[in-house]
């Protein structure tokens, strides 16, 4: 196994030696990147590289041309979730949010995604985004599924009158998940929220296996 693993290790280093001898660096940026990269075509995963399969525990080909819904916490909170970003892509080909994803083993955790679109007109045909795992500063913690959709659009700066047109829920009732978010936490405004979910410790993180 030891001798494999040297072998393995040998050829990385002599791929590494190839592209820079040939100046074809490209491949090597993406691959080893220290942010998870992947590319996808109609919410399917092409391709992507070693960080990306790292964050999500999955081997170097296991995720190629599969749905990107199989790294969200349900097939629900992907159908909410997925058009997220969309008008921004085609009008400014530029993107952010953070969002909580899925590991192969169904822990969950916060990450910060940024995308690109190779096909502004139809932002999702083509794209490559970067996962950044946030868990260091923001373990995830046990919410239902509603409280992560409203602290996550929370946290993309929409009101309450907003958030409540996006999930087709009334003011008032998004107003009360807020107010038991608050409530949760011990804080008083939104800010404070921000700041808790980023400060509790890692025995808060939960599994797929236990969410609502």
């Amino acid at each position: 196994m030891v001798q494999c693993l040297g072998g393995q290790i040998n050829i990385v280093e002599l791929r590494i030696d190839d592209c820079f001898g040939s100046g074809d660096l490209a491949e090597l940026a993406f691959q080893f990147a220290p942010v998870g990269l992947v590319v996808t075509e109609n919410r399917t995963i092409r391709t992507y590289n070693n960080a990306f399969a790292e964050m999500f525990d999955y081997d170097t080909d296991e995720l190629r041309n599969k749905l990107f819904s199989v790294l969200y916490p349900s097939e629900t909170e992907f159908l909410n979730i997925r058009d997220r970003g969309v008008e921004e892509l085609q009008t400014s080909n530029t993107y952010w949010d953070e969002r909580v994803m899925a590991r192969k083993d169904g822990t969950l955790f916060w990450c910060r995604v940024r995308g690109h679109s190779f096909t502004p007109d139809e932002p999702l045909m083509r794209a490559v985004w970067s996962f950044a795992d946030l868990s260091d500063v923001r373990p995830y913690v046990a919410l239902t599924r509603r409280e992560r959709e409203i602290v996550s659009f929370l946290m993309d700066g929409m009101t309450s009158k907003e958030i409540a047109r996006k999930l087709e829920l009334s003011y008032r009732t998004v107003e009360v998940y807020r107010a038991n978010l608050l409530k949760k936490f011990g804080v008083g405004n939104t800010s404070a929220l921000f700041q808790a979910l980023g400060g509790l410790s890692g025995s808060d993180v939960v599994t797929r296996s236990n969410i609502k």
